[in-house]
């Protein structure tokens, strides 16, 4: 089956490579390089890197809507085309190119946690267990029918970090296994009522709120593990954190309760125990060892 693949993060790298290994793979869409560092340096996403070392043709548009756009992709003669992460919105002229359609490997349980950032949510709101979908691609965010779906457990150890690279893995082994089956598949019409949002992250919500409980906060610090990272200032020093405990000591929200040989701040109702940690410019590190040479005041409230 010939294919265009619609990808860019490392979500999307073993989709891609589980496709290169089945299927002619004739042409990979991606978001374009963005520049950084010192020099302006072009970073390419990592879909890029890997259809470039498949000598597949790899192109960066900023939108698909343009007609010149959809031209070169219709030149393909793709039959299919599938979507991971990609970022950018399909037009319903870019959907019509494809005879079997367009379908997308969406890391959630759809109808639940449509959107931008369903890993993430999915931890944060505390939820039991994830999934992957795969889909077919309409114009409504997230909304199309449903093809096949493979849940996964959610832990109180589950990061973030932990439940991305679960789902990369299971999205490919899944997508694979519905193309093999295409035509036999009878596609399941999401439950509207059941719908919930995953909104984008914001770094803006990266800064720990300390006045809200312990065991939202111990979520959400799982959930962004290892990115965006959550944060909290000290000394006016920027201190990622990775990984806490609640523990059933209370103070004043945001009060340091212990900062010499642990790390314990109060939140609204309980307290978070700090145990990994990265300070600016530093490496991430267990809390005990960067108390070996540092120490937080007591009763400095952050």
């Amino acid at each position: 089956m010939k294919i265009v693949f619609m990808g860019t993060p490392d979500f999307a790298v073993p989709v891609l490579q589980k496709l290169i290994d089945k299927h002619e793979v004739v042409a990979v869409y991606t978001r374009a390089p963005k520049e950084s560092g010192r020099g302006n340096k072009l970073n390419k996403t990592p879909v890029h890197l890997l259809a470039e070392a498949h000598n597949i043709p790899v192109h960066t548009p900023k939108s698909l809507k343009g007609e010149e756009e959809q031209a070169i992709m219709r030149a393909y003669q793709a039959d299919l085309g599938i979507v991971a992460a990609y970022g950018l919105l399909l037009p319903q002229a870019v959907l019509d190119i494809f005879p079997k359609g367009c379908i997308n490997v969406h890391a959630s349980l759809l109808p639940r946690w449509r959107g931008a950032a369903p890993i993430q949510r999915a931890v944060e709101a505390g939820d039991k267990e994830s999934g992957i979908s795969i889909m077919q691609v309409v114009l409504a965010l997230d909304a199309g029918d449903v093809l096949a779906q493979e849940s996964t457990p959610i832990t109180d150890k589950t990061t973030g970090g932990d439940l991305h690279d679960a789902l990369a893995g299971i999205g490919a082994d899944l997508l694979c296994k519905t193309l093999t089956d295409l035509d036999n598949i009878t596609p399941v019409k999401q439950d509207e009522s059941l719908v919930t949002y995953a909104e984008k992250l914001d770094k803006a919500e990266c800064l720990i709120d300390f006045n809200l409980p312990a065991e939202k906060l111990a979520a959400k610090i799982r959930a962004f593990n290892p990115y965006p990272a959550m944060y909290f200032i000290y000394n006016g020093e920027r201190f990622k954190v990775y990984e806490v405990e609640v523990c059933e000591m209370h103070g004043h929200a945001g009060e340091i309760l212990e900062g010499e040989k642990e790390l314990i701040i109060a939140a609204a109702n309980k307290a978070l125990k700090i145990t990994r940690i990265q300070r600016e410019g530093k490496q991430q590190m267990a809390v005990a060892d960067l108390l070996r040479g540092f120490s937080f005041d007591k009763s400095t409230k952050i």
